[in-house]
This record gives C-alpha cells, sequence and structure tokens, in this order.
C-alpha cells in the first residue's frame, strides 16, 4: 500500500483567523450577529459591491454556522481564507 504524502493540515478544534468574502453589501449593523467581524464593502465594477468579513472564530462549527447564515440570506460566497495568526 502506497505512502500518502503528508499533507498540512489545520486543526477544526481551536480558534482561527478568517477572511470571508461575499458578493453584495453588508453595513456595520450586521457585526454583532456575526460575531463581531470586521465588515469593509468595496466595489468591483464586474461584479458590484464585495463585502469581506474578517475576524477570529472559535472553530470549524462556528464558521460552518457563519456560512450557512450567509447562504441562508441569499449571498453569494466569493472565498473563505484562513489567515496565517489569531488576533
Amino acid at each position: 500500500m502506497p505512502k500518502e504524502k503528508s499533507r498540512k493540515s489545520f486543526p477544526f478544534n481551536r480558534l482561527g483567523n478568517y477572511r470571508i468574502r461575499v458578493l453584495g453589501s453588508l453595513d456595520e449593523s450586521w457585526s454583532e450577529k456575526l460575531g463581531g467581524l470586521r465588515i469593509t464593502t468595496s466595489s468591483l465594477k464586474d461584479q458590484g459591491p464585495v463585502t469581506e468579513l474578517v475576524g477570529p472564530l472559535r472553530d470549524q462549527a462556528e464558521l460552518s454556522g457563519l456560512l450557512n447564515m450567509l447562504y441562508e440570506h441569499h449571498l453569494t460566497l466569493l472565498s473563505v481564507e484562513m489567515l496565517k495568526g489569531v488576533k
């Protein structure tokens, strides 16, 4: 049986700092609903407004819940990125 190449893994049960981008505009009033994530909105000429959510999430379960909430509000997910370091 061939050995699998070792892959870099990320723990599912610990704090992580994330950047999530969605198509559409969210104002600062969403910050409390989103666990205090920093919200910034920019405009891309070919896509319209894009909102970036940045901050720490307790674990992958909290990330999953946040992504489900965005889905339920019909926001198109553009990217999810785990950032180095936790602030």
